[in-house]
């Protein structure tokens, strides 16, 4: 199988995340792909509860990459993994749990942010963190 593009994959599990919020009755305003910041905006039905959402998405069950920085702006943190299958995993994080579990990696003098696939599996499916937005 030829490689997939990174912005593919991003695509897929982005709308697949909003595909899974919309069904919990949250409004999903996906950012502009690729900019700095937050990738999906919610809101529920009243207009009375909004959240930031930061998607993280893998086409198998790797590591999730947090770049050279570990600088989160999202309320939550959800990882899609398996983008290309029927059933992709989801996982749910707060910032801090991500913090809490992240690994800092050093090679050639340069660091990288990764989370461990085992630090974040004990978070799949975790929506009563977010709630209904009906």
């Amino acid at each position: 199988m030829r490689k997939l593009s990174n912005q593919l994959v991003g695509n897929v599990g982005l709308f697949y995340v909003c595909y899974e919020l919309s069904k919990r009755g949250w409004n999903c305003l996906p950012t502009t792909r690729n900019a700095k910041g937050v990738d999906i905006v919610i809101y529920n039905s009243k207009g009375d509860r909004k959240y930031t959402i930061e998607v993280k998405s893998l086409s198998k069950e790797d590591p999730a990459p947090f770049g050279n920085k570990l600088k989160i702006m999202a309320d939550f943190v959800i990882i899609c993994t398996k983008v290309f299958t029927d059933h992709p995993n989801i996982y749910i994080l707060k910032p801090e749990e991500v913090k809490k579990n992240i690994h800092k990696g050093k090679k050639n003098k340069r660091v990288s942010y990764w989370l461990q696939r085992d630090k974040y599996s004990q978070y799949k499916n975790y929506w009563e963190k977010i709630g209904k937005g009906f």
